[in-house]
């Protein structure tokens, strides 16, 4: 690397076109401010929206996009008005990292929702800047935004659950599927459906999956 690429405090690998071709790309993340948590990045899951968003497939991204938003790490800095982390926390970082706090669905902990949320990449946050995600090396979130993970729960298993997980634990809660003796129909064993099937065996359910067989027929696989 050369240039300005050479420099920053974050080690990252970036898309710079459509191809989504990654490559090491090197960027200064912001200073922590008082209410941000600064966390060392370990492990970082791959979801389908990065290879999406890299090859410019939604039409709006802006390279050098920095995927990943399936984020775990250990806490290395708090802000003076952090009161929920500390040093050496295990944390998780989702799918956005700011919203504007004030709106109903703010206030009702459906940030996801709120009409300024701001994505964990290629989101414009409060101060201008592009959000760059968890393919890199650190980050720095507002405590809002952190999830705190149990010290003996492998990060490396956690960090799916920041996406994938939670698209499929979310309705299976609203829908009331934990309660054992249900039946649950999953379709497709891929990187959501494996999550349902895990969710659905520990809350005691008969889980079937769906899914093809050389695009000929339908198969089932019951758990």
């Amino acid at each position: 690397m050369e240039g300005e690429e050479a420099k920053g405090n974050c080690l990252a690998w970036a898309a710079r076109d459509p191809s989504g071709n990654l490559s090491p790309y090197q960027f200064d993340r912001r200073a922590v401010g008082s209410d941000d948590v600064a966390l060392e990045i370990k492990y970082c899951g791959v979801c389908y929206a990065d290879v999406y968003w890299t090859r410019h497939q939604h039409n709006g991204t802006i390279y050098p996009l920095v995927p990943g938003h399936e984020i775990t790490g250990v806490v290395t800095e708090v802000g003076s008005n952090v009161t929920q982390f500390k040093v050496g926390d295990h944390v998780g970082v989702g799918t956005y990292v700011n919203s504007c706090k004030d709106c109903e669905r703010c206030s009702n902990f459906l940030e996801v929702h709120c009409k300024k949320v701001v994505f964990t990449f290629n989101g414009i946050d409060y101060d201008g800047t592009i959000t760059k995600g968890g393919y890199s090396s650190l980050i720095v979130v507002h405590e809002r935004y952190c999830f705190k993970i149990p010290d003996g729960y492998p990060l490396e298993f956690a960090a799916p659950l920041l996406c994938a997980g939670i698209t499929v634990y979310k309705p299976m809660m609203h829908h009331k599927m934990n309660q054992p003796g249900k039946s649950l129909g999953v379709v497709g064993l891929g990187g959501l459906g494996h999550m349902a099937v895990k969710f659905g065996k520990a809350f005691g359910l008969n889980v079937t999956v769906f899914s093809t067989v050389n695009q000929s027929g339908m198969k089932q696989l019951i758990f």
